[in-house]
């Protein structure tokens, strides 16, 4: 039942950014090529950013011990602003060189949905990848017992700690993702007005949002049931939908077509026989 439930749960991640993606097409016909360049956003956004993050981390600047409330408040505050930097600074590029022609409301959500849709599916594929070594490592004797006993105990310590998981916490992984993706549109949405209303403010309005809920994620991960931690997620995930519907304008007008060009008068019906008066001036021209 569990695996059933696990899988489900991986589907899912991997199924709802199509199915969001879908929705918007149909609804707006905002082209796929704006959610692959969102895709694309997020997978560079995340080459300079997981390096940045470990370097940070192997320094020594940050705190270890995040037991302490302090520590554990400097630790999230870092991986929140690196996100938000990273992330929605990547996505005002893609906006400004890239998706020049992404200046509506429909547009802005199919970026957004390449974005958050692209982590999801990711995030749910690895999980995928990890959960079948798992239950091949486990179930094949001869390979784990090839192993040395600590990576054995690893491998099957693993495997025994998510199928101890407690059924209805299965699929939080799946709930988590849809709240994220509402997020990632409403900030896609955030850096757009940087140039819908010209004002560099509101990327640092997309950054500050993307900061505070990766740190309360990391702060309630720590201190709190994953119940009470996705709870909070989706407080911010409904305030991400107020953002999205605050933000809609109308779609551009098409340009009108042009008018149909006169048709050419009948050549055969022009009375096109010299006149005296045209004889004169061609003399002289």
């Amino acid at each position: 039942m569990k695996t059933i439930l696990l899988s489900i749960n991986y589907g899912l991640m991997i199924l709802m950014p199509i199915i969001v993606a879908l929705f918007i097409r149909r609804r707006t016909a905002a082209p796929w090529r704006l959610w692959l360049i969102g895709a694309v956003t997020f997978v560079a956004s995340q080459v300079l950013h997981i390096p940045f993050n470990a370097l940070v981390q192997r320094s020594g600047l940050l705190p270890t011990d995040t037991s302490l409330m302090t520590n554990l408040l400097l630790y999230a505050a870092f991986l929140g602003l690196s996100a938000g930097v990273f992330e929605e600074t990547a996505r005002y590029l893609t906006y400004r060189f890239w998706a020049k022609d992404a200046r509506s409301w429909s547009r802005g959500l199919m970026l957004g949905a390449g974005h958050g849709g692209i982590e999801a599916i990711l995030l749910g594929l690895l999980g995928v990848v990890n959960f079948v070594a798992l239950l091949a490592a486990v179930n094949n004797e001869t390979a784990l017992s090839a192993l040395p006993a600590e990576q054995r105990e690893l491998v099957t310590g693993a495997l025994a700690q998510i199928l101890d998981t407690p059924t209805p916490m299965l699929l939080l992984g799946a709930v988590e993702r849809l709240f994220a993706i509402t997020a990632h549109l409403a900030m896609s949405l955030l850096v757009l007005q940087v140039f819908l209303r010209r004002n560099i403010a509101w990327l640092f309005a997309s950054i500050g949002f993307h900061t505070l809920l990766n740190m309360v994620a990391v702060v309630a991960a720590a201190r709190l049931n994953p119940y009470a931690t996705e709870g909070i997620i989706g407080l911010f995930a409904l305030l991400a939908l107020f953002i999205i519907l605050r933000l809609r304008t109308p779609e551009p007008a098409a340009a009108p077509e042009p008018e149909p060009l006169p048709l050419p008068a009948d050549a055969a019906a022009l009375d096109l026989r010299p006149t005296d008066d045209a004889l004169d001036r061609s003399r002289y021209s």
